[in-house]
């Protein structure tokens, strides 16, 4: 047979497959194109809104990106990609494989063997296995409407319990980066209907088994109530929350800070509370930044940017990354290794920045030179004061 003839031949097994519920998996591999930083293409079978979609792993040197196609688009490319510089493929299903390979002399070789997997792996693009928490016999999580009492998340609260998970992912590398000894005391600064908050509970105490006592301070009086209450019928005995405002809570020998979406200014005042606890770690992913766009637009100082920042969307971001990245040196001077990365918490919200300072006591920092880094930086961006740098007297 000709090229044209296998390569035909191999798609039509792979539309068959998709279509007879025996496919399984496709990789394509020995590539051979014009784009030297490709190497596979992995295919497997997902599920999106009730509708099944061939999902593509593309792998590079140093990354990999996902996309997923529905079955004609994804025969179409698949049969592109054989023409195009990839010279083996090879397609799993549970009736048969088979191992499509093009040779140094070109001669093209379609193989039919018996099958490695006799049964189809599930299709579900979130398995509940992958998760830190997961969704069975937790009753906080159905207190809080996020499943019913068989442990099935409701269809609404999706995505907030993807949210809950990625958030707890997040926090489980960076709890692994401090002391664990002894017993640790969190905080979570807004902590709302504390839906992060018993996760993080319930990861700290029963997935890594770390003593903790854990505190979400929250201004909404109902909002306290409502959680003491599930902590209780939880029975998590070291969990509680606090009525109260960032700025008034004493934040004294507090190991974990985190503050996720507090307004403006109080990121600054949850910030300075971590540094004066000495915290271990602080995590804040900060919502609004109008206190240094109110200092950009009052100044309206001339700078090599100032061609963005007429526009005031451009205003917005930059007066974003200029707060953050104060906030971010403010840390260092105080002695912490900082990260500053983006993520998005769900899919019907943007994307966030998250910022984490995590101590590191044999950190030697010129603080001179740091504070020179934030003079510099007010100056060229026309910002008198920085509430982060005025709350902490530097």
């Amino acid at each position: 047979m000709t090229e044209v003839t296998q390569n035909s031949e191999f798609t039509s097994y792979i539309k068959e497959s998709f279509q007879n519920h025996t496919f399984v998996n496709l990789s394509l591999g020995n590539y051979k194109g014009t784009d030297e930083n490709l190497k596979n293409i992995y295919a497997k079978r997902i599920l999106i809104k009730n509708q099944e979609k061939l999902s593509f792993t593309y792998r590079y040197k140093t990354r990999d990106i996902v996309k997923n196609y529905d079955l004609t688009e994804a025969v179409s490319l698949i049969a592109g990609f054989l023409n195009t510089g990839f010279r083996l493929a090879t397609l799993f299903t549970t009736k048969a494989d088979f191992h499509l390979e093009k040779t140094g002399s070109g001669k093209v070789i379609l193989k039919k063997k018996n099958p490695v997997n006799e049964t189809q792996p599930s299709a579900q693009h979130d398995k509940e296995k992958s998760r830190l928490i997961p969704a069975k016999n937790k009753s906080y999580l159905t207190e809080l409407k996020i499943t019913d009492a068989e442990g099935t998340v409701f269809k609404n609260a999706q995505d907030k319990y993807r949210q809950i998970n990625h958030y707890v992912e997040i926090l489980s590398s960076l709890i692994k980066e401090i002391p664990t000894f002894g017993n640790l005391k969190v905080v979570d600064m807004g902590s709302g209907k504390g839906y992060l908050t018993f996760a993080l509970y319930d990861y700290l105490h029963n997935v890594l088994d770390v003593d903790a006592d854990v505190t979400g301070v929250e201004f909404r009086q109902d909002m306290v109530e409502l959680c003491n209450s599930i902590a209780e019928k939880s029975s998590f005995k070291n969990l509680h929350f606090e009525e109260g405002t960032i700025d008034a809570y004493d934040s004294t020998d507090t190991n974990i800070l985190i503050a996720l979406h507090a307004c403006d200014t109080a990121t600054d005042d949850a910030i300075f509370k971590g540094i004066t606890a000495g915290a271990d770690l602080i995590v804040v992913a900060p919502c609004c930044h109008k206190q240094i766009r109110r200092e950009i637009e009052k100044n309206k100082t001339t700078n090599d940017v100032d061609f963005l920042t007429k526009y005031g969307i451009f205003l917005e971001r930059q007066a974003e990354m200029v707060t953050d990245g104060i906030r971010a040196m403010i840390l260092e001077y105080y002695g912490y290794k900082t990260k500053v990365f983006e993520f998005i918490s769900d899919v019907h919200t943007p994307k966030n920045v998250m910022i984490v300072g995590i101590k590191n006591k044999k950190a030697s920092q010129d603080q001179q030179a740091i504070l020179q880094k934030i003079k510099d930086a007010k100056a060229y961006f026309g910002i008198g004061y920085h509430h982060l740098e005025k709350i902490a007297q530097l």
